[in-house]
């Protein structure tokens, strides 16, 4: 647990209030040694089942059947600084306004000085660029874990350059030879894009060898992880925009978090989520606890 005291380091115009994740603080502003909760509630460039936008208020609104405490990492929320923010200014058709807005909001953070750190609810996979570029130019040496059913490595999709289909691609414009992609979990996409990913050797075949890699990472070298939660099975996560069969269950990725929950984790976007996909329900609740565990594997 830090015992750090976090210090106001801004406050944020803009946002629009919402209710807060169940056992975090509420606050319009950015905090030094925290973790901020933010929505960015976009799916303009969905290409099959839209609802993506909903995804925020319902993850929030599902937080509240679950408890504080994870019993797969022993860790309370309210042990650790974490903000729930507001939902970033919704433009339904303009991703770039939005986005823009992100970026300015955190041009002038030092996140890994002040230890600031982000979980973006989205929305589409394309909300992704924003926070994942912004963590690039703070952690020089990013290591991108990229969970997710499709490839995304398409150099634009039905004439949208930052389409929800290319947002890896889009990634791979700013890095350098000291970053590294690791995925897993993906099961669709053109052969084309199978076949960079087996030449450049980002794709783990297994959920072993995808454990191996990240456990072969230094404990100091920063961690961001961008899921999309057509990541897991449709038969455990039908509300999703994209689904396909042969996906990950929950204890497989939390075989994953709790190696993240020992090395440098700094940040994660989770995506993807299109709540009224599933009258019951479920699927919300279940991107409610995988945040949950996500923003306390963050905490140290």
């Amino acid at each position: 647990m830090t015992n750090k005291e976090p210090r106001l380091i801004k406050e944020v115009e803009g946002l629009e209030p919402q209710k807060p994740f169940i056992g975090t603080q509420y606050a319009e502003a950015i905090f030094s040694h925290s973790t901020h909760i933010i929505g960015f509630c976009f799916d303009g460039t969905t290409s099959f089942r839209p609802g993506a936008r909903f995804a925020p208020s319902a993850i929030r609104e599902a937080s509240y059947g679950l408890e504080d405490y994870s019993p797969y990492l022993d860790k309370d929320t309210q042990d650790y600084n974490i903000i729930t923010m507001g939902d970033l200014p919704t433009y339904p058709s303009k991703w770039h306004l939005t986005n823009e807005f992100f970026m300015e909001m955190t041009k002038d953070l030092d996140l890994k000085k002040d230890e600031i750190k982000f979980v973006t609810l989205g929305g589409e996979h394309s909300i992704s660029y924003g926070p994942i570029v912004t963590y690039m130019k703070n952690y020089p040496d990013l290591v991108l874990l990229h969970l997710d059913a499709h490839t995304d490595l398409r150099d634009g999709y039905l004439e949208e350059k930052y389409s929800h289909a290319s947002i890896i691609r889009r990634v791979l414009d700013h890095f350098t030879p000291k970053n590294r992609l690791i995925q897993y979990g993906i099961r669709s996409g053109p052969r084309q894009e199978f076949n960079w990913m087996k030449e450049n050797k980002t794709l783990a075949s297994s959920l072993k060898e995808c454990c191996e890699w990240l456990e072969g990472i230094d404990d100091s070298r920063p961690i961001y992880l961008t899921l999309d939660l057509d990541f897991f099975d449709p038969g455990f996560f039908p509300g999703t925009g994209t689904p396909e069969a042969g996906g990950e269950d929950f204890h497989g990725f939390m075989k994953i978090l709790k190696i993240l929950n020992r090395k440098n984790f700094v940040g994660a976007d989770i995506v993807e989520l299109a709540p009224m996909l599933d009258a019951t329900n479920n699927s919300s609740c279940f991107a409610s606890k995988v945040t949950r565990e996500i923003m306390l594997a963050m905490n140290k």
